[in-house]
């Protein structure tokens, strides 16, 4: 993957294309009009696609057109009623995180984060600039920077809004080994761990549970999940939740889809969400 600066030009193009692509997917462009819409040439598109995702143009193109999207939930509609039952222990569990949470009590949920220290830091990710917060027991947020003046700021200002008590201190260094952790495929490792601490109520805390088994490269529906947490009836609460997700990415919200498969709404942007589905599904080629 690419680090520092790279790292963030990489998803400017990338998050440039996919806004063409998702404008004009249904005509299905080819690269050399997706290269005129972006300002980059033919060979620097492929290459870069290729780096960034491991993905062919062509490939790459499916990988975030809404028919994808809909191909991710035909395949996996099935496969998630059986992985529910066997505990995920299926090929698709070996790409995870291998995510290891607790849950904060509701008491630590009630006073809004008092006495809770966080840490944090801004680090190259491939989905852009990445805010990652963290507290000594683990990490307890993802969220993204645009690359519009006051990005980084705004990125702050959402955490600081979930935990208004809590101290904030800015230390890169301290949140710079989940960021290499979290984002590189090749440090996902089953018995390394990742330690995530969720803040949320019972019911957000049920929700964001059933995203941590939504298996990497597959996808489910807020109904799937509202059901699986025995409030079948709670489809839009559930939305709601994942949309509150602190833990971006990691907690997997970006796998929800509408019923039809439409990608529906990210609290970090659609094109985002589009991007982290093409990005898996180069990790699953490459694997």
């Amino acid at each position: 993957m690419p680090t520092g600066r790279a790292a963030l030009t990489d998803y400017e193009t990338v998050r440039r294309m996919i806004e063409f692509i998702s404008t004009e997917f249904r005509s299905q462009p080819s690269l050399a009009e997706i290269g005129e819409a972006v300002g980059r040439s033919e060979e620097t598109l492929a290459t870069l696609l290729k780096r960034w995702a491991g993905l062919t143009p062509k490939a790459f193109l499916q990988a975030v057109t809404l028919d994808h999207a809909r191909r991710l939930l035909d395949d996996g509609a099935s496969l998630l009623d059986a992985a529910y039952e066997v505990g995920f222990s299926g090929p698709s569990r070996l790409h995870d995180l291998f995510v290891k949470h607790e849950a904060l009590s509701p008491g630590d949920y009630k006073a809004r984060g008092h006495g809770i220290d966080l840490f944090y830091g801004f680090h190259p990710s491939p989905f852009g600039l990445a805010i990652v917060v963290a507290t000594d027991r683990g990490l307890a947020g993802i969220g993204f920077a645009d690359p519009t003046d006051g990005g980084e700021a705004r990125a702050l200002d959402d955490m600081r809004r979930r935990w208004p008590r809590a101290c904030f201190t800015a230390d890169a260094t301290r949140t710079a080994p989940y960021a290499k952790r979290i984002f590189e495929p090749s440090r996902w490792q089953e018995d390394r761990p990742l330690k995530v601490v969720l803040i949320g109520t019972d019911f957000e805390i049920r929700v964001w549970q059933s995203l941590l088994e939504i298996p990497f490269g597959k996808a489910t529906t807020y109904s799937t999940i509202a059901n699986k947490i025995g409030a079948p009836k709670a489809a839009r609460a559930v939305g709601a939740a994942v949309g509150r997700n602190p833990v971006s990415f990691v907690v997997p919200c970006h796998r929800v889809l509408g019923k039809s498969g439409a990608l529906t709404g990210y609290h970090w942007g659609i094109t985002r969400k589009r991007a982290m589905l093409g990005w898996e599904s180069g990790v699953l080629a490459r694997d």
